[in-house]
């Protein structure tokens, strides 16, 4: 081939390309690979609105109860009787169970019995009071009248201090077996174990039985576990993203799978003011009312705080966000309800199935499915794409 003819050849392949590229270029978004104009799209769309928006964070925690007592005796025993079973109500103050008392009976027959020698005593020692008072008197009598001597009175007198002091050990006596009787006594007040708990007056329930009759318990050991069911401790941990955005009063809802479909509501009472080294996460503390008793310490929970609210937000649905060119945008639908453009927003408050947008002067309506077909300007048609197969 000459060089001419190679050189024409080149030329027209290359004119030919440019033509190509030039053509591509002019169809634009709306043209397929022919040249032809696209229809348009098929698009679902949704109303922007203005409203309230609320900032809401799921935790996982434990339900506790809001007071937990340890019922225990307070001197060892043997367990004779126990009066209360777990579940069952109790007052403050009931008896739980009895330990046996034949040795604290017997221990108080003996400390009365003593106490009535050492009354006995006193009588006695008081009628030798009363005669050495007597005798001595007498003694310095006669002696005034000469009859007695002088030894004689120091004799009566000597007879007199030994009675004053005999009198001073009988009530002593009298004291100490009082004291004994009373500390006996005592003791076998103590065979009656009680639930004594500090705090409120109301019913309270038994969680656990640690111990069976004809057991032998110690002092201080513990028995049964009594808890108050109503309110209700509601435990979870915060991170330190959310920990500033909780307060005291804040309302809480919680869920648990025991009554799906339900929530309950309750108030955070206490924040812990220190985080975990090792979660580096805050204890929080809520109180749930309980006042029919069907939550339970123990339950798993999913609790939602409240960590901040917009009142007047701008609110469109989660599936209208859409990410290009490493941008959040919506595509909102013009006026002639035809044409739709692309518009960068910025993601604020997100609450279920609702995100709240930041940007300047956005209304109408924004296209919540179908924007993979379009793009900035494209014709589209508002319809329901479930009607034409466009999965979601």
């Amino acid at each position: 081939m000459s060089f001419a003819r190679q050189l024409s050849f080149l030329s027209g392949t290359f004119l030919g390309s440019l033509s190509f590229l030039l053509l591509a270029l002019g169809c634009g978004a709306d043209a397929d690979s022919t040249g032809k104009e696209r229809p348009p799209a098929p698009v679902e769309v949704a109303e922007i609105e203005i409203g309230r928006i609320e900032l809401r964070r799921e935790l996982s925690g434990s339900l506790w109860p809001s007071a937990d007592f340890y019922a225990a005796p307070r001197i060892a025993g043997q367990v004779k009787e126990l009066k209360v079973r777990v579940s069952d109500t109790v007052k403050k103050g009931d008896v739980v169970a009895l330990l046996d008392d034949g040795d604290l009976v017997q221990s108080v027959r003996q400390a009365e019995a003593d106490l009535m020698v050492a009354k006995a005593n006193l009588r006695e020692a008081e009628a030798r009071m009363e005669i050495a008072g007597k005798e001595s008197e007498r003694a310095s009598q006669l002696r005034d009248r000469g009859i007695s001597s002088d030894a004689q009175v120091d004799t009566t007198r000597a007879e007199r201090l030994s009675a004053e002091a005999g009198l001073a050990v009988a009530e002593a006596q009298i004291a100490r077996a009082e004291a004994q009787l009373e500390a006996a006594q005592i003791d076998l007040g103590e065979t009656r174990v009680r639930a004594e708990w500090t705090g409120g007056e109301g019913d309270r329930v038994v969680a656990e039985r640690m111990v069976d009759e004809g057991d032998a318990v110690s002092s201080g050991e513990s028995m049964f576990r009594v808890v108050d069911l109503d309110p209700l401790l509601g435990v979870v941990r915060v991170t330190e993203r959310d920990y500033p955005s909780i307060k005291r009063g804040d309302s809480v809802t919680l869920r648990t799978d025991a009554f799906t479909g339900e929530s309950f509501m309750g108030k955070v009472s206490r924040i812990a003011p220190v985080f975990s080294e090792e979660s580096r996460q805050a204890r929080v503390e809520f109180e749930v009312a309980n006042p029919d008793g069907r939550l339970k310490p123990g339950m798993f929970v999913r609790a939602s705080l409240v960590l901040g609210v917009r009142e007047d937000a701008t609110i469109v649905p989660d599936l209208a966000i859409v990410r290009r060119n490493d941008e959040n945008g919506v595509f909102r639908l013009g006026n002639d309800r035809e044409t739709v453009y692309w518009q960068p927003v910025e993601i604020g408050i997100r609450e279920g199935d609702r995100v709240e947008i930041i940007a300047d002067d956005i209304s109408g309506e924004v296209v919540t499915l179908g924007q993979q077909l379009v793009n900035d300007g494209s014709r589209v048609r508002v319809t329901d794409l479930e009607a034409v197969g466009v999965s979601r």
